[in-house]
This record gives structure tokens, sequence and C-alpha cells, in this order.
């Protein structure tokens, strides 16, 4: 019988093939053979290929470029942490243009607007758009609207997201504790714009802060005269609906009803704590459900709270809810399906 010696490494003679074993070897060398030549062919072809890409569907590409709008406290970018955490890429990765603006983290609306209204013409400059499409988060929904109000012709769409539209009950709490004029406002003013301007400074700004102003803009008074000069897309009742277009500008809103949304984040105790100013009235911890309305209503009862509407902190909201970037996402969808 056939058969063929071979040797370990170190040289030693082991039991050699029979006839039939090396047969077998060599069908199954042949076969492996074959199969790297197959794997070799299809990794060529993948290397050719385009990637694959969200961004060839289109999903959120719209027609006009997006500008997302920080709160109070807010910033663009600190290093690799964005206020909205992962936003911008999620919707830029499906096609959208997208970009941040960072306004005085903390000022009065209407100088926050018109920082945002000066960053708008420039995006419009370098993009040769004609419109923007405006998403504001927190006090950043009152800094969009103020631009759609006083720049109609700028603005495609405003999409407040748990925007305080008519004032917050936390803001009214801390007016009411520390006195217009008073010593301890001259404290606290000063504290708190040191902190803006640290948090300003490390995300490469250079706007002023005004704590004081940011705070009066804020209450529940405050709005209610803001809402005297730019009234558009506001409800006509206390949780209804507003215009769902006014001045050729779409409005529309979003806020989340869960202040406590996940054990592991940090954040959830003070938005706990903080929604006893509503005394049970739904809230995201910070803004009312009702009083976050404008314009056409998405929802007012995500699973999310204040923080977690932009996905914070890095990335820990309620596992049981939709993903913020998928509500953003959703939205950009629906203004191209809008021709916006």
């Amino acid at each position: 019988m056939l058969t063929m010696e071979r040797r370990n490494p170190a040289g030693n003679p082991e039991r050699g093939f029979t006839r039939n074993e090396f047969i077998k070897f060599s069908e199954i060398h042949k076969m492996k053979k074959q199969f790297l030549q197959w794997l070799g062919a299809a990794l060529v072809v993948l290397a050719v290929l385009p990637a694959p890409s969200w961004a060839a569907t289109g999903y959120t590409q719209t027609k006009y470029p997006i500008i997302l709008v920080h709160g109070l406290f807010g910033f663009d970018k600190i290093g690799p942490v964005e206020y909205f955490y992962g936003i911008p890429e999620a919707l830029h990765a499906d096609g959208a243009q997208v970009y941040v603006a960072e306004v005085s983290a903390a000022n009065s609306t209407e100088v926050r607007g018109e920082q945002l209204l000066t960053y708008v013409k420039q995006v419009l400059a370098a993009t040769g758009a004609s419109k923007v499409n405006l998403i504001g988060h927190s006090h950043g929904g009152p800094t969009i609207r103020y631009v759609a109000s006083v720049a109609p012709q700028l603005v495609a769409s405003v999409s407040s997201v748990a925007g305080p539209n008519k004032g917050a009950a936390v803001a009214d709490i801390v007016r009411g504790v520390v006195a217009p004029g008073s010593f301890t406002q001259a404290i606290l003013g000063s504290v708190v714009n040191g902190f803006t301007t640290l948090i300003d400074a490390l995300s490469g700004g250079g706007n002023p802060q005004n704590s004081v102003a940011a705070l009066d803009s804020l209450t529940t008074a405050g709005m209610a005269k803001f809402n005297l000069a730019h009234p558009e897309g506001l409800p006509a009742t206390a949780c209804g609906e507003g215009d769902y277009q006014v001045g050729g500008v779409y409005y529309f809103s979003w806020s989340g009803g869960q202040p406590l949304t996940n054990m592991l984040d940090p954040s959830d105790a003070s938005m706990g704590l903080l929604s006893l100013a509503y005394g049970g009235a739904k809230s995201d911890g910070l803004v009312s459900s009702c009083g976050s309305h404008l314009g056409r209503v998405i929802r007012d009862n995500y699973g999310m709270n204040h923080l977690d509407e932009v996905n914070q902190v890095l990335g820990l909201v309620n596992i049981f809810e939709t993903s913020p970037k998928t509500v953003y996402r959703q939205q950009a969808n629906r203004l191209k399906g809008l021709g916006l």
C-alpha cells in the first residue's frame, strides 16, 4: 500500500498516511484553496465598491441647512463632549447639512437671538442657501423663535425642543428668592457669570454673559413679555397647539415628560428634585410639558428628562424610549417631506 511519511517539526518520523487518507487530505486542501480564492475575490469586489452609507438614502437630507441651538449654560462642543451629544452626526450621516451655533451660555433671549441671527447669515453666506431650519433646546427654543420673528425670510422652520415658551417654574422660584438689585443677586450673578464665561472660553466662544438677564428672560413674567412681542406659533389655549405656519415659517415642538429615566445617570436625581417645582404637573424636570407647546406638537410626553432631550448625560437615556437621536432624525425627515 502506498504511504507517505511525514515528519514533525523536530524531524522525527510519524505514522504515514494511507492512500485513502492522502486522497481525502488532498481534497480538503483543494477545497480550502478554492475557498480562500473565492474569499479573496469577494474582498477585492468589496474594496472597489462604494462603502455603504446612510447618506445614500437621504433620509435626513433637508433642502435647507439645519442649525442646532443650545440652551442655558450650553455650548457647541467642549473637547470631545457635544451639547447635542451625537445628534449632529446622526443627522449628517443620512444627508443633512448640520451646523451647531454657539451663543451666550447665559444672557437674555434677545441678545442670544441677535447672536444667532448673525450666525444664520454666516451659514447662508457659506452654503448659498436662502433659508435655514432652526432647532433649539431649552432656552434655545425662545432664541430661535426670536430669529424667526424678526427675520422670517431667512427661516424655513422652527423646532422647539422643551422650550420654556411660557416660562420656567424653577426660574420663578429663584427670582422669588433673589430680589432684583439685592446683594445676593450681585454675588450670585458674579459667580454664575464666571461659570458661564468659563464654559464659553472652553468652547472657543467669546460671547458676553449675563446670568441675571437670562434668569429674567426665563421667568413666567419674562416670557409673557417676550411672547407679546413674538407671538408666532404660540397656542391660544393652556395646553393646545399653535398655528402650524406663520409668515412662511413652519413651527414644531416636542418635549419629555419623565424626570427620572435612567438610574445610572447621575443627573436624574437633580431632574427629579427640580420637577417638584411643578407640583405634580407633567414636566421633564425643568420645563412643563404644556408650557413647551409651540406650533405643531409632535409629542410632549417622551420618556425623557431635560437632559435626555439632547442625549445627555453622554447617552445615558431611557432605554425603553425612542432614542433622542432618532427623534431628531425623524424631525429632519419630516422637514424633508415638507420640502424644507
